[in-house]
């Protein structure tokens, strides 16, 4: 078994967490985020990774190097051009001689692989499609599949009369090698859009294995604060977080506050009177005295006021707040600076 991971986006939707930094490698409680996706390929046997990238590639690599580190075998393919889904898979044809599992770079989830392929085998599937239900399909595409599990219909971004059933594609996917030969070399192409009807048209044996576990899209900022949520409150049941002991306070006065929800790297500098709620410290944060900060995100090196208030929020690397300001249900990019009493 092989894995194949489409990191090459530019993350638009994530912006300005992705202006400087790449989305594969966003931290997710403080690890990049593509640690996650290595974490369950690995649980399921497969070490022989390929990163198919675009944007800022040498960012990801200097990360992941060639895996060693993570007993894993990892190479790249890096893309001239955006070739989409399906066209990104074929460029990695050179490195994909076996069944493979591709997972879309922006998916965070607690999925059983090892269930998904064994599906997949049992089936004789061409192709399997990792299917979640969703409340809301209708900004996701539908897969519609037969009493046996066999792809019957898809329909991208449905209208609400268009919606037939819950079970979206997952952007997980396992396929067989014959797979690439549906696929021009070169040329833009996409899984949902033209690979999977074509599939459908040949008769393939496509197959939906449906799972009801956690899945999540990280693709913008309210996304991406809520998987960080979910992990500090274990609704990701596949993930430990690892929470290091809190650095001691600098100076007199009331300690600080700090849940046990929260996460904080051991680098970071939070001074007397702090109250930190359920959040998550990059490293080297400095946290002046009074300040408070709930349910957020500061990656590394931000700094925070005295009695800045922080809430519901994402705050970029070294961004600064300025004293007694309020942030509330925000994104600033990395570098931000408030002025003092400053309200967003």
């Amino acid at each position: 078994m092989q894995a194949l991971i489409l990191a090459g986006g530019e993350g638009t939707r994530l912006r300005p967490l992705t202006i400087y930094t790449p989305k594969p490698v966003v931290p997710i409680v403080n690890r990049p985020f593509l640690f996650y996706q290595i974490d369950l390929l690995k649980r399921a046997g497969i070490i022989d990774i390929t990163l198919a990238l675009g944007y800022q590639p040498n960012k990801i690599e200097d990360i992941f190097g060639d895996g060693q580190e993570y007993d894993v075998h990892i190479r790249y393919v890096v893309e001239t051009t955006m070739l989409g889904t399906a066209g990104a898979y074929k460029n990695s044809e050179e490195q994909l001689r076996q069944t493979t599992v591709v997972f879309n770079g922006d998916i965070i989830t607690d999925a059983n692989l090892k269930d998904v392929v064994s599906f997949h085998r049992e089936k004789q599937a061409a192709a399997t499609i990792v299917l979640t239900p969703v409340e809301n399909p209708s900004i996701y595409g539908l897969v519609e599949t037969d009493m046996d599990g066999r792809a019957i219909r898809f329909i991208e971004k449905p209208k609400t009369e268009e919606i037939s059933c819950n079970t979206i594609n997952a952007g997980i996917y396992v396929l067989e090698p014959k797979i690439l030969n549906y696929i021009p070399e070169g040329e833009k192409f996409s899984f949902e859009y033209q690979l999977f009807p074509a599939l459908l048209r040949a008769n393939e044996p496509v197959y939906g294995f449906v799972w009801s576990g956690y899945w999540m899209d990280i693709g913008t900022p309210q996304r991406y604060l809520k998987a960080n949520d979910d992990l500090l409150n274990g609704r990701i049941k596949s993930f430990k977080v690892e929470r290091h002991p809190y650095p001691v306070p600098i100076g007199e006065g009331e300690p600080p506050q700090i849940d046990k929800r929260s996460v904080i790297d051991p680098s970071c500098t939070i001074k007397a009177g702090v109250e930190i709620i359920n959040s998550v410290l990059g490293p080297n944060c400095f946290i002046e005295e009074r300040a408070r900060i709930e349910n957020s995100v500061l990656l590394a090196g931000a700094r925070v006021g005295r009695a800045t208030e922080v809430r519901g929020s994402v705050v970029g690397k070294s961004a600064l707040l300025g004293r007694f300001a309020k942030v509330e249900n925000s994104v600033l990019g990395d570098k931000s600076s408030l002025t003092d009493y400053t309200i967003v």
